[in-house]
Parts: structure tokens; sequence; C-alpha cells
């Protein structure tokens, strides 16, 4: 499941009996050794759709992370970009793997379709998403893979802060998979996790946030309305379709009106 250069066992156990803060900050240094990390044609598959939708000068990746999203924001807008997280050591691993230009090893290759001394500027901000340090300043917000940390009861509130981060008519982009069928394998596995989830979180302190089967489209959808959001969704179709002809996964494009 992991790679030579990933965490191991004792390590992963470690992590999940932290705190969801502390827990990235250990795991920070492998993070993007471990399929936890958005795969790149998740990433390309959004970028590809989300360019149909700018042109963006600025833009936010809500919980960053290692810098995934960012990767993705840099291709798609002309003068910002910010990075927001509360883990300082998933931060340290983010500017890291996004150095300034003047910056940049000499043997590094400028990212794709990004001329050198092009891009956007990229500033990385330490903060709560729950809480957004920011006025409406963005003409895009993107998140990848976060909203399992997240219980329901918090959703709205995240919501209403990318809500309150955006310009009138900017808009807040993640994809949705679509949920794998009851009785496959991964449906099995997906609440096999969350239950041990909920189990550990009952018996040890501090808890640890993560449970996959909480982000239930149609809730999403709602809150997202609720948050003062215009949403529909469009199908991502590099990412292929189920047997029924049904997308796997699909963008949720929110915009504040």
């Amino acid at each position: 499941m992991f790679t030579e250069q990933g965490p191991t066992v004792r390590e992963l156990a470690v992590q999940a009996l932290s705190s969801i803060e502390r827990g990235y900050d250990l795991l920070a240094p492998k993070f993007d050794h471990t399929p936890y990390r958005t795969p790149d044609r998740v990433l390309d598959a959004v970028t590809d759709e989300v360019r149909r939708l700018g042109p963006f000068d600025t833009g936010l990746d809500v919980c960053c992370g290692t810098g995934a999203g960012v990767g993705v924001l840099r291709r798609l807008c002309r003068e910002r970009v910010v990075g927001v997280d509360f883990s300082a050591g998933m931060l340290a691993e983010a500017r890291a793997a996004f150095p300034p230009e003047g910056e940049r090893p000499a043997e590094e290759e400028p990212a794709e379709e990004e001329p050198a001394g092009e891009g956007p500027a990229v500033d990385w901000v330490r903060a709560d998403a729950r809480s957004l340090p920011f006025a409406p300043a963005f003409d895009l917000a993107l998140s990848f893979g976060a909203f399992g940390h997240f219980l329901p009861a918090e959703r709205f509130g995240l919501f209403a802060e990318v809500h309150g981060s955006l310009r009138p008519g900017g808009q807040f982009v993640f994809p949705i998979g679509a949920p794998p069928p009851v009785g496959s394998r991964a449906y099995w596995t997906l609440l096999g996790f969350d239950a041990a989830m909920r189990v550990r979180n009952a018996l040890w302190r501090p808890q640890f946030v993560m449970y996959y089967r909480t982000f239930r489209l149609g809730d999403v959808l709602e809150d997202l309305t609720r948050a003062g959001f215009a949403v529909r969704l469009m199908p991502l179709a590099e990412l292929g379709r189920r047997p029924d002809g049904s997308p796997r996964a699909r963008l949720v494009v929110a915009t504040r009106e």
C-alpha cells in the first residue's frame, strides 16, 4: 500500500492516536508517499474542468496540506495563490515544494504550462478552515481530500467561511466521488474504517476526526445552499463512468452570488 519512502506501521499508529493537527505534523514529511495524497489524475481532471470556468486572478486552497491544490491553482490563476492549513508540518512541506521563483534550484524545471518567472505569487497561511482570516479577496477556492476531517455539524460553518473569503461571483470547487456500490469491497472497506474510527474516538482522547461516509452529496448541496452559494454539478469525464453510465466523480461548483 505504501512505498519504501512512506510511513511505517508504527508511525501510522502514532499518528492515529494523536490529534488531527499533531498527527499531520508527524505524517507531513512522508505524506506525499501515501495513498492519502490526491492522485494526479484527479488533480488534472479538476484542472481541465475548472479552466473552462475562468479566467481567475486569485485562488485559495482550503486545507492545502502539502500543496497539491496549490499546484492546480498555479495553473489556473494569474496573480496570487494562497494555501491555508492548520498543520505547521504540512505547510513546511508545501513551502519546500513550491519555493519562490528566486529560490528554485537551478536543476529544477518550471512547472508545466508555467513559464519561468510568470507564475502567480504564492503565500501560505496557518489557520483553521473553520475560522478563515480572509476578506472577500478570491475568485476561486478549492479543496481536495479534507472534508472527512469535519463533522457534519461543522460543514455549514466551513462553507460559510469559504463563502466569506470569495468575491461576488467567486467559485468554490471540489471533486466528489460516487459512493461505492452497496456490498462491494470498497463499500465494506469504508464502512469498516469509519466504524473503527468511531470506536477509537469513543475510547481515546484527543479525537482524530476522519470519516469517509459522512460527506453525502445531498447534505453537502443543502449546506452549500444554506451558506449562500448557487450550486451546480459537472461530470469529471476524464475519471470515467460506472457500469450504469453515471460518472465516477463530479465537480461541485458553488458560486457566491
